[in-house]
C-alpha cells in the first residue's frame, strides 16, 4: 500500500515538478472544454465526431490525474477508440441530404435552455463542491491491472456489463445513422 504525501512549496519555480503538473493538469481541462466546445458548435457532423474524440481524450487524462490508470485506459479503448471511431464510421456511411444542414431543425429555444440548465448545474455543483469537507480516504489494493481484471470480472461484473451496454447501443446508433441516409 502506497501512501501519497503532498508537500506545499513556499514559492513554487516556474520550471519545478509541481507547477510542470499543474501546466499539464490545465491542458487536460482545456482539451475537454476545447473538445465539447466543437461537438456543440460544429455544423459538420465529421468536426463533431473529432471534437468529441477530443473531449474524450481530456477525460482520459482527467481520470489518468485522479490515479486510475486503468479506467483512463479503459477511456480511451472504448470512447474514444470504439465508440468515437464507430459514430465516425456511420457519418462515412451515410450519404448527406440535398438541402438540409445539421442544426437548423428546432434550434430555437434549445440553445438558451441548454446554456440556462448547464449554467445552473455547473452553480449548483461549485457551491457543492466549496461548501462540503472531503474526506481522503485510504488507498485499497495495489491497482495493478491483475487485480483490476479480476475485480472487474468478480465482484463488479456489472459494470463490465454497461460497458458492453454502451457498446452494443453505440453500435445501433451508428447503424441507424448509416440507414437513414441510404435510401
Amino acid at each position: 500500500m502506497q501512501a501519497t504525501i503532498c508537500q506545499t512549496v513556499a514559492n513554487p519555480s516556474l520550471f519545478s515538478g509541481e507547477s510542470f503538473v499543474g501546466l499539464i493538469f490545465l491542458i487536460t481541462i482545456g482539451l475537454i472544454f476545447a473538445g465539447a466546445w466543437i461537438a456543440t458548435v460544429s455544423k459538420r457532423l465529421v468536426r463533431c465526431v473529432a471534437g468529441l474524440a477530443v473531449c474524450f481524450t481530456g477525460v482520459a487524462g482527467a481520470y489518468y490525474f485522479l490515479l486510475s490508470p486503468f479506467l483512463a485506459m479503459m477511456q480511451m479503448l472504448i470512447y474514444v477508440g470504439a465508440v468515437s471511431i464507430l459514430i465516425a464510421f456511420a457519418i462515412m456511411m451515410a450519404t448527406p441530404e440535398e438541402g438540409e444542414t445539421a442544426g437548423t431543425k428546432g434550434a430555437g429555444l434549445a440553445g438558451p435552455l441548454g446554456i440556462a440548465v448547464g449554467s445552473l448545474i455547473f452553480a449548483a455543483l461549485s457551491i457543492l463542491g466549496t461548501k462540503t469537507q472531503w474526506h481522503v480516504f485510504p488507498r485499497q489494493g495495489s491497482g495493478d491491472m491483475e487485480s483490476m481484471g479480476k475485480i472487474l470480472l468478480t465482484s463488479h461484473s456489472m459494470v463490465f456489463e454497461l460497458v458492453s451496454l454502451v457498446l452494443l447501443i453505440a453500435i445501433i446508433g451508428a447503424l441507424v445513422l448509416a440507414r437513414k441516409g441510404r435510401n
